[in-house]
C-alpha cells in the first residue's frame, strides 16, 4: 500500500458513502481544486465537517477490524 494507493482507497469509501461533499473529502486529502479560479476563491477549511468524516472513518476501520471478513495475512500464512 502506498500513500497514493491509501488517498485513493479513502477518497472512493468516502464518496461512495454518500455522507461528504466531495469538497470536503479532497480538501481532507489534501488535493487541490482542479478549477484554478475557484481554488484562489475557495479558501474554506470545512473543519467541523472534516472532523465528522475523520470520525466516521475511524469508526468504520474500527468495525472493520473487529470483523469476521478481516484476514490476518500472517496467521493465513502468506510471506511477508
Amino acid at each position: 500500500m502506498t500513500s497514493h494507493g491509501f488517498r485513493h482507497m479513502a477518497s472512493t469509501l468516502l464518496n461512495e458513502s454518500r455522507k461528504f461533499h466531495g469538497d470536503v473529502i479532497e480538501r481532507q486529502l489534501a488535493h487541490a481544486d482542479r478549477n484554478s479560479i475557484r481554488a484562489v476563491y475557495n479558501t474554506a477549511e470545512y473543519l467541523n465537517e472534516r472532523r465528522e468524516m475523520m470520525q466516521w472513518w475511524a469508526n468504520r476501520l474500527d468495525s472493520l477490524a473487529a470483523s469476521d471478513n478481516v484476514v490476518n495475512l500472517k496467521s493465513a500464512g502468506v510471506a511477508s
